[in-house]
C-alpha cells in the first residue's frame, strides 16, 4: 500500500464538519475536559503506574538499599558535628574557669571533622550509585511504555483518529509519557530518601532529647493537614493543565500545516482569537495548579518555624539546667531542619505525583481505547492474487443507527478498470475505506478473488494495493526514499525506472542533489504537481494487484496529465483499477462505471450504456459537458 486514505467528502465521517460533533476527548481527559472535573480512576491509574515497575524489584531493592545508606551516612554528620562543637566549648569554658592546663582539644576537632568529612563522601557515593541505578530503572519503564503506545496506535481504527484531535493525541504519546519519565527518574528516589531521612532523623533526635523529640513531632498532623488540602485542590487543576495542553497543541498543528488556507481566507484574527481563548483556559489551569501547589512550601517552612521556635525556647531552658549539652542542642536544631525537610519534599513530591498519575491516565485512556478486531487465526494468504472483486450485501455505516450503504452488490472481474463517480458525499471514498478495512461492514461481505477480506491479515490485505490519492503524503527524506516508500526492497535503478514511468525524472533530475534531494516535512520545496509524480512513482514502483486512484491528475498541467494517463494506462494494463473521478471525461474508456448517490449504487454500466439510458450519469455528465462548453465559449 503506497498511502493512506482519509475521508474528504462530506458527511463521511463521524465527527468534524458535515459529520456531526466532533467527541471531545479520550473519556475525561480530552480537550473538551471542564477546569476542576476530577479524575475517575486516581487509584486504578497509580496501582497500574506501579505495576510497570514490578520486573525491576531487584534494582528498586538496591536503590532502596543505596538510599537508606547514603541517608544514614549523611543523618550522622549533625550529631558528630555536635561533638566538635562540644569539644570547643568546654576547652573555652575550662579557660573561662581558670581551670589548670584547660585548653581546646584542637586534635579531637581535627579528627572529628576528618570523620565528618569521610561520613559525607560514603554518603555521596552511595547517592551516586542510587541516582545511576534509578535513572536505568526509569528509561526501562518509558522505554516499555512508548513502545505499548506506539503499537496501540497501530492497532487503533481509522474511525478514531478521523474523530480525534492530532494535537491531543500527540500531547498524550509524548508530553505526557515525558511527564512520568521526569516523575520516575527524580521523584521517586526523592521520596525513598525522604521516608529514610525521616525515620533516621526521628531516631536520632531520640537518643538527644526525647522531651524535644516529642514537641517536634506535634507539629506533624498539622504539615500532614495542609498536605492533603492542597494536593486534593490541585490535582484537578493538573488533570484539566494537561487536558488543555492537549487541545493547544492540536490547533496549532492545524494552523501551522493549513497556514496557507488561513492567510488565503483571511482567517488569522479567527485563528489567534482561537488560539487566544484555549490559551487563556491553560493559563488559568496552570496558574491554579502551580498556585497551590506552590503554597505548600511557605505553609510547611512556617509550621516548621513554629516548631523551631519552641525547641530554641525549651532546648535554651535544658541547657540552663545542664540536662543537655551545647553540642547536642546545636544537633537537635540541625536535625528538626532535617525533620521539616522530606516532609516539605514530600509534600512537594505530592503534588508531582498528582501531575504524573493525571498524564498516566490520560495515556492509559489511549491504551484502553477499543482495538481494531483481531486478525484471523489462520489467515488466508493470495499467493498469486487475480485481483476479483465482489461486494455482496454489503451495509455499512459510521454509526450503526444511520447506515451510510444499504445492501451494496458489486462484481468486478481482474483487470477491469471500475470508475465510481457521484456527488460529493455519496459514499466514493467510503467504499475504498472498506475495501481497504480501514473501517468494518456492518453487514455482508467483500471478497478478493473469492476469499472473504475479513479471513486476510489486514497487512496482507493492504499490500495487495497501490494507492495514489488527491491530498499527497510525503514524509522528511529524500525524493528517492520516498518513492522507495511503495516498496523498502527496491534497488535505486528500479526507483528509477518508476520515476521515469510515472514521468517524474526530468524534474527530479533538475533538483539540486537529484533522487538525493532532501523534502522537508510538508514537502513544501516542491510543486503540488510534482508531489503528485512522486505519489504515482511509488505506486508504480509497488506493482500492486490492485490500484485506487482518487483523482491522482487533478493538481497537474494538462501537458502533464496526459503524460501520466498514458504511464496509468501503461500500469493498469492486467489490473483491477478502482478510479474515483469527478471530471467524467476521464473515465469514457472504463470498462464499468458505479454511479453512486447517498450510499447507493444507482446505475452501474459503461459509459456508453449509461449515456442511453438517460439516468443521473448521463445528467452528471451532460452538465459537466455543458459547463465546459460555457467556460470555453466565454
Amino acid at each position: 500500500m503506497s498511502e493512506h486514505t482519509q475521508n474528504k467528502e462530506h458527511g463521511s465521517k463521524p465527527g468534524g464538519p458535515g459529520g456531526g460533533p466532533r467527541p471531545m476527548g479520550f473519556g475525561p481527559g480530552g480537550p473538551g475536559m471542564m477546569p476542576g472535573q476530577k479524575p475517575k480512576q486516581f487509584k486504578a491509574s497509580f496501582k497500574r503506574l506501579a505495576g510497570y515497575l514490578k520486573p525491576f524489584r531487584l534494582q528498586l531493592g538496591l536503590v532502596f538499599m543505596a538510599a537508606i545508606l547514603s541517608t544514614v551516612f549523611s543523618i550522622f554528620s549533625p550529631k558528630i558535628l555536635g561533638k566538635a562543637t562540644d569539644e570547643l566549648f568546654n576547652g573555652l569554658m575550662d579557660k573561662m574557669k581558670g581551670v589548670p592546663g584547660a585548653a581546646i582539644d584542637f586534635e579531637a576537632i581535627a579528627f572529628i571533622l576528618a570523620l565528618l568529612a569521610g561520613l559525607y563522601v560514603i554518603s555521596a557515593i552511595f547517592a551516586f550509585f542510587q541516582q545511576y541505578l534509578m535513572a536505568g530503572v526509569a528509561q526501562k519503564v518509558v522505554y516499555r511504555l512508548r513502545n505499548e503506545v506506539n503499537e496501540k496506535l497501530g492497532k487503533l481504527p481509522l474511525k478514531l483518529f478521523d474523530a480525534r484531535s492530532n494535537g491531543d493525541i500527540l500531547s498524550r504519546v509524548v508530553n505526557d509519557v515525558d511527564n512520568i519519565s521526569n516523575t520516575l527518574q527524580q521523584s521517586l528516589t526523592q521520596i525513598i530518601t525522604s521516608v529514610v531521612t525521616l525515620v533516621g532523623v526521628i531516631i536520632m533526635m531520640l537518643t538527644i532529647s526525647p522531651l524535644l523529640t516529642l514537641i517536634l513531632v506535634l507539629t506533624l498532623p498539622l504539615s500532614f493537614i495542609v498536605i492533603a488540602l492542597v494536593a486534593k485542590r490541585s490535582q484537578r487543576y493538573f488533570k484539566s493543565q494537561q487536558a488543555e495542553l492537549g487541545e493547544l497543541n492540536g490547533h496549532v498543528e492545524e494552523m501551522y500545516t493549513g497556514h496557507t488556507i488561513v492567510k488565503a481566507f483571511g482567517r488569522e484574527r479567527h485563528s489567534i482569537k482561537q488560539f487566544e481563548s484555549i490559551n487563556d483556559r491553560l493559563y488559568q489551569s496552570s496558574w491554579r495548579a502551580q498556585f497551590i501547589s506552590g503554597i505548600i512550601m511557605p505553609l510547611m517552612n512556617l509550621i516548621g518555624n513554629i516548631g523551631y521556635v519552641f525547641i530554641c525556647v525549651v532546648g535554651g531552658l535544658l541547657v540552663t539546667r545542664q540536662t543537655i549539652t551545647v553540642g547536642d542542642i546545636q544537633a537537635f536544631i540541625q536535625y528538626a531542619r532535617q525533620f521539616t525537610m522530606p516532609i516539605t519534599q514530600t509534600a512537594n513530591i505530592a503534588n508531582i505525583i498528582q501531575s504524573t498519575i493525571a498524564s498516566a491516565e490520560r495515556v492509559f485512556e489511549l491504551l484502553d481505547e477499543e482495538e481494531e478486531s483481531p486478525e484471523p487465526v489462520r489467515p488466508v494468504v493470495l499467493s498469486s492474487p487475480r485481483g476479483d472483486v465482489e461486494f455482496r450485501g454489503v451495509q455499512f455505516g459510521y454509526n450503526e443507527d444511520a447506515l451510510l450503504i444499504e445492501n451494496m452488490n458489486i462484481a468486478v472481474k481482474s483487470g477491469q478498470t471500475v470508475a465510481i463517480v457521484g456527488p460529493t458525499g455519496a459514499g466514493k471514498t467510503t467504499l475504498v475505506n472498506l475495501l481497504m478495512r480501514f473501517y468494518e461492514v456492518n453487514g455482508g461481505t467483500i471478497t478478493i478473488d473469492g476469499q472473504n477480506i475479513r479471513e486476510m491479515e489486514r497487512g496482507s490485505l493492504r499490500s495487495l494495493f497501490g494507492m495514489v490519492l488527491q491530498d499527497t503524503w510525503l514524509f522528511n527524506g529524500t525524493i528517492k526514499d520516498n518513492i522507495a516508500y511503495g516498496r523498502a526492497s527496491a534497488a535505486e535503478s528500479e526507483v528509477i525506472e518508476a520515476a521515469i514511468a510515472a514521468h517524474a525524472d526530468h524534474f527530479i533530475r533538475t533538483m539540486p542533489d537529484g533522487y538525493d534531494t532532501m523534502l522537508n516535512e510538508e514537502a513544501s520545496n516542491i510543486s503540488q504537481g510534482q508531489k503528485q509524480l512522486l505519489t504515482i512513482a511509488r505506486a508504480i514502483l509497488a506493482d500492486p494487484s490492485i490500484l485506487i486512484l482518487d483523482e491522482a491528475t487533478s493538481s497537474v498541467d494538462t501537458r502533464t496529465e496526459l503524460q501520466i494517463q498514458q504511464a496509468m494506462q501503461h500500469l493498469m494494463a492486467g489490473r483491477t483499477s478502482f478510479v474515483i473521478a469527478h471530471r467524467l471525461s476521464t473515465i469514457r474508456d472504463a470498462d464499468l462505471i458505479l454511479v453512486m448517490d447517498k450510499g447507493s449504487v444507482i446505475e452501474q454500466g459503461t459509459h456508453e450504456s449509461l449515456l442511453a439510458a438517460g439516468g443521473f450519469y448521463a445528467d452528471l455528465y451532460n452538465s459537466q459537458f455543458a459547463a465546459t462548453n460555457k467556460l470555453t465559449a466565454g
